[in-house]
């Protein structure tokens, strides 16, 4: 099956909060759309097996995708684990047929594989921890082609709630506990996107370095 649009794909306008599916769409041409569209972009692009999907995120998206990624930054200081956030980095893997750009992403265990600000990190080494933000779309969709890279965990959120997901026998299991954070639980790090319901992002790192000092 051949994708056919009247406009072509990068000249598609989406609104903040939408995503577009298309079907028929070879490597190449997945390839070739993330060359013309750039870096210098607010969309996300997944691809998996000749289905293209591109997301805008809107601005409550980015707010609890941005507040995550603060507290697993804040997490890592306070337990002393070395940490690198790669935010959106493209990740493709054509011997899978199948490419994805998380929300966020970070290294943590594999910390020293993205030392320095000009290290290429190995398209078979998958982050140890990928955010997954669903406002509006079926970010679920996206863990078949993290479960395929091996990505070890992720952090979904899904109808207001925030759910650990491991990698276990190459299926995602929902955990009590993140395996990058081992102290932190799924309900904790809601008690903490519960606090910015009604603070700030800096209310929320003082709730953590709070946690982390008890501990």
């Amino acid at each position: 099956m051949t994708a056919v649009l009247a406009t072509p794909i990068s000249q598609i306008e989406l609104a903040p909060g939408s995503a577009i599916r298309i079907g028929g769409v070879t490597w190449e041409g997945y390839v070739a759309l993330l060359q013309e569209l750039g870096d210098a972009r607010p969309t996300r692009v997944a691809y998996e097996n000749g289905v293209l999907e591109i997301r805008m995120p809107g601005q409550p998206h980015e707010s609890v995708n941005r507040v995550l990624a603060t507290i697993a930054l804040t997490l890592a200081e306070e337990f002393g684990f070395e940490f690198n956030d790669l935010g959106s980095m493209t990740m493709n893997r054509p011997d899978l047929n199948r490419g994805v750009e998380p929300d966020s992403c970070f290294y943590i265990q594999n910390a020293q594989a993205g030392q320095g600000l000009s290290e290429i990190i190995s398209s078979d080494l998958p982050p140890d921890l990928a955010l997954e933000v669903d406002i509006a779309n079926r970010s679920d969709s996206k863990l078949s082609i993290y479960q395929a890279m091996g990505v070890p965990e992720v952090w979904l959120y899904q109808s207001n709630r925030v759910r650990i997901k491991h990698l276990e026998n190459e299926v995602y299991v929902d955990a009590l506990t993140s395996r990058a954070f081992p102290a932190v639980t799924s309900e904790q790090l809601n008690q903490w996107l519960d606090v910015r319901r009604t603070g700030t992002d800096l209310t929320v790192v003082r709730a953590v370095r709070k946690f982390c000092r008890e501990q």
